[in-house]
């Protein structure tokens, strides 16, 4: 099996779409009149979900109509809610095919089908043109980037000229190995962290101009004691990302808070540019 699929098999198999259906209806939402406010204990599939997608999206200088996209899109809800917020267009990519085929269905589902488009494919080789894009962004996608050069240099062909880019990413802490599970990996395989400050290196290898690295670990271990205080106390949402990470939820929420208070893991949040 190659690194890629590996990976792919990691974050999703079988009916994604299914799935969701199914738990939408168990916890009385209707897919008739379903709206991307509905899907985002769900659809926002990475670390502090909603919340994450949020405070990205104040970050960033998106204006109306500008196309954007999105590198490791999961099941499209951050492009759904930028599309909308921002009145702009996104190109998702996902390594995940069932991540593809439930997010363009998800984007039908709510009447976004045409300014939202997801494809499957690999954000080291991206299928789009050389400056197609006002800005891109990708949500701890990078964690499971074996070749941290080529996925910036991608990026960087297909922005445009003073377009921006921007990423969130649990970095690689100081003090020994993450504990696993995790959400990006079971047992350490398929895992390619790096520091915040070589992430930084990188991007700049690769061209890209004002890189600015914020701290984000506080807020990400504050959602992970959350989560776990609502679990013990039985009071965690029937409708939420624990549908996709499966059995083993509970013990990634728990690693994920513990290797931040251990310093085993970093997250940031990177803003940067490519020069005009």
């Amino acid at each position: 099996m190659t690194d890629a699929q590996s990976i792919s098999d990691h974050w999703g198999t079988g009916d994604v779409f299914a799935e969701i259906m199914n738990a939408m209806r168990s916890t009385g939402i209707d897919p008739e009149t379903v709206t991307i406010e509905q899907l985002a204990p769900v659809d926002h599939f990475h670390a502090r979900g909603f919340p994450a997608t949020v405070e990205l999206a104040d970050a960033l200088p998106i204006a109306a109509g500008q196309h954007l996209v999105d590198i490791g899109c999961g099941i499209g809800g951050p492009a759904r809610y930028l599309a909308k917020r921002f009145e702009c267009k996104v190109d998702g990519l996902d390594i995940t095919a069932p991540f593809v085929e439930a997010g363009n269905q998800l984007s039908k589902l709510v009447g976004m089908q045409d300014d939202v488009k997801i494809e499957h494919g690999d954000g080291q080789r991206l299928p789009y043109l050389d400056e197609t894009f006002d800005g891109g962004y990708a949500q701890h996608v990078t964690m499971n980037v074996p070749d941290r050069s080529s996925f910036f240099g991608e990026a960087f062909r297909v922005l445009k000229p003073g377009a921006f880019f921007a990423l969130t990413e649990h970095g690689l802490g100081e003090v020994g190995e993450p504990y696993h599970p995790v959400p990006w990996s079971e047992d350490g395989s398929g895992a390619y962290l790096m520091r915040p400050s070589d992430t930084g290196a990188a991007l700049d290898r690769s061209g890209f101009t004002d890189i600015k690295i914020t701290d984000t670990g506080e807020k990400y271990l504050q959602g992970y004691l959350r989560a776990i205080d609502l679990a013990e106390k039985g009071e965690a949402p029937e409708f939420g990302v624990h549908i996709l990470l499966g059995k083993l939820a509970p013990q990634i929420v728990r690693n994920a808070a513990r290797n931040i208070e251990e310093n085993r893991t970093h997250p940031v949040q990177i803003i940067c540019r490519k020069p005009a």
